[in-house]
């Protein structure tokens, strides 16, 4: 864990934090050992150049922000989630990018750490919509949508590129006044302390 860094909100097993440069060496590890759980969807860096271009893109554009999802009593990190996309203004609406690492699936960690995003980005943030784009056939991913109130809103033919290819996307959304952002939220038991 990037020592300088401290969670933004804690819940209770796991933190949430910006996405720091000191970040590399672990996070490119934690994606090395988890490119089985991760193909065909995701393909987050597996090296410190790559790694170095993606944080950069997450801390120095201003409609990105970069989250690690890292566990409470050892700070090891166990996903990451992007907001992407931030747009302001009338529409205050972003699209979420998430990815666990091998050694965390199953435990909770990431539902627990996406509803802390979400509930950041609902408050602090400011944001009122939260969209998540998900290929039809990752069907983990989905399930963290919908535990999350996620509501799927419609299906995207050709909607980004990924592998090579123009892969088709289910669309799913939270407002800040649905149930499940609230839900979110409470997650956490509040922003951190201290």
């Amino acid at each position: 864990m990037a020592e300088e860094n401290a969670f933004l909100v804690e819940g209770p097993r796991v933190g949430i934090r910006p996405c720091a440069y000191e970040d590399a060496e672990e996070f490119t590890a934690g994606a090395r050992q988890s490119k089985d759980l991760h193909h065909p969807w995701l393909f987050p860096p597996t090296d410190i150049r790559a790694f170095t271009a993606y944080a950069a893109r997450l801390i120095e554009e201003a409609d990105k922000a970069g989250f690690l999802v890292c566990t409470r009593d050892d700070g090891v990190i166990a996903g990451y989630i992007s907001v992407n996309n931030i747009v302001e203004g009338a529409f205050r609406c972003a699209a979420l990018g998430y990815g666990a690492f091998s050694h965390a699936v199953g435990r909770g960690l990431m539902t627990e750490g996406l509803g802390l995003v979400v509930g950041h980005a609902f408050t602090t943030m400011g944001l009122h919509r939260l969209e998540i784009n998900v290929q039809p056939g990752n069907a983990p991913s989905i399930a963290l949508a919908r535990r999350l109130g996620f509501r799927k809103e419609g299906f995207s033919p050709d909607f980004l590129f990924i592998n090579g290819a123009w892969r088709d996307h289910e669309r799913w959304a939270l407002t800040s006044e649905m149930p499940g952002a609230t839900a979110a939220g409470t997650l956490s038991g509040g922003p951190a302390s201290g």
